[in-house]
């Protein structure tokens, strides 16, 4: 049995090269840390962790990782002598946000 690929399907040659996926955006927990922030202004700590699902140890971990690579700012502060920490996508974390997103989606529907 041979398989046909219908001649308006975009063949492998085409589709984007695999390696330009951001592999630190990638990772699925710093995906779903990335997504969060894209659509807010900014988060604090404990609602990233509600609406990611992760730990703190495991959200503390990726939150470095990000910040690492200059993709979102981390700012610690006290209130009412309790830690608080808010984070935000730097610029350059929303570009490299974006291109993730655009280079997926030509992955995808092979645009």
């Amino acid at each position: 049995m041979t398989s046909k690929t219908p001649e308006n399907e975009p063949q492998l040659s085409e589709l984007p090269e695999i390696d330009q996926i951001d592999k630190t955006i990638h990772e699925p927990a710093r995906l779903l840390m990335m997504a969060a922030l894209f659509v807010v202004e900014s988060a604090d700590f404990l609602y990233l962790m509600r609406q990611t699902g992760l730990t703190f140890g495991n959200l503390s971990s990726h939150m470095t990782k990000l910040e690492t690579a200059g993709f979102i700012e981390v700012k610690k502060q006290f209130v009412d002598k309790k830690p608080h920490t808010m984070l935000h996508l730097t610029p350059e974390g929303r570009r490299a946000f974006e291109a993730y997103r655009q280079h997926m989606r030509q992955l995808f529907d092979g645009e």
